[in-house]
């Protein structure tokens, strides 16, 4: 998908004195095996916002390795995030997680190591989630983007604690044509995913995921929208085993107006 998305994005804003701010798109493990439209998406809000994208080899940001307590990993993988994309001026990442994996736990991670932990502080500080980008330092207000009827919004753990994302996905949601945001019940409460917490915990995780989803239908909205792919996936995937036709799509697309794909877990 890197090289695909590579080829996909050039330099914005030619005619702009400015130089346009060169960004590093950090696609994620999910959106690259997953969801590549999310991908592209992030690629055109991007340069619709006069930046020049770049897609650099990748791989994963060690997040779920890190959960795991497999430090061994976590800093292999995070020593290749940190020299890939550090000759940019921003990384971003289409996912409050991982943004807040690189942005919070790296840190941690080379706590002890005074020659990696100047450089994971450095990769902090220009890594940000790509709505939270747009809008607190690009200064986007709005996208050129319709979409037709209602969505709810689900705000994902991490970009809600770690990264404090809330208000800007919302702020740009109110920009696009037609759209109309119905707030969901306990919009900020967990919907059970957790990466590794599925998996370790699965009879917990499945009771978070199902009062999740019944706030969802409860809502009224066809559509539901959030900024990480885990999150959505496990949602979509809940409300497919319960036969509802709530249709589910990270942000990225609607904001893009990139809508024509299938929704996530549709055929």
């Amino acid at each position: 998908m890197a090289e695909t998305l590579s080829q996909r994005s050039s330099a914005a804003n030619t005619n702009n004195p400015k130089p346009a701010p060169r960004v590093g798109l950090f696609a994620t493990c999910l959106v690259d095996l997953m969801r590549p439209s999310v991908g592209f998406a992030a690629v055109k809000l991007l340069e619709d916002a006069g930046c020049r994208v770049e897609v650099p080899p990748q791989t994963c940001c060690g997040q779920p390795a890190y959960n795991s307590g497999d430090r061994a990993t976590t800093r292999a993988l995070a020593e290749q995030m940190i020299e890939e994309f550090s000759r940019f001026d921003y990384v971003v990442v289409p996912s409050g997680s991982c943004g807040g994996m690189i942005k919070t736990h790296y840190a941690e991670l080379f706590a002890d190591d005074p020659n990696w932990l100047p450089k994971a502080h450095a990769l902090a500080a220009k890594t940000y989630e790509l709505v939270s980008f747009l809008v607190d330092v690009l200064g986007v207000t709005r996208v050129a983007a319709r979409f037709e009827g209602q969505v709810t919004y689900h705000d994902s753990c991490a970009g809600l604690r770690e990264l404090g994302i809330r208000s800007q996905p919302r702020r740009l949601l109110a920009s696009v044509e037609g759209l109309e945001l119905v707030e969901m019940a306990e919009t900020d409460v967990c919907c059970g995913f957790g990466g590794t917490f599925a998996v370790k915990y699965g009879e917990i995780s499945g009771a978070i995921v199902e009062k999740k989803a019944q706030n969802i239908v409860a809502s009224g909205a066809p559509t539901l929208l959030a900024g990480d792919l885990g999150c959505l996936m496990n949602m979509a995937g809940k409300l497919q085993r319960d036969g509802s036709p709530v249709r589910v799509r990270h942000v990225a697309e609607v904001l893009a107006g990139m809508t024509d794909t299938p929704a996530i877990g549709e055929a």
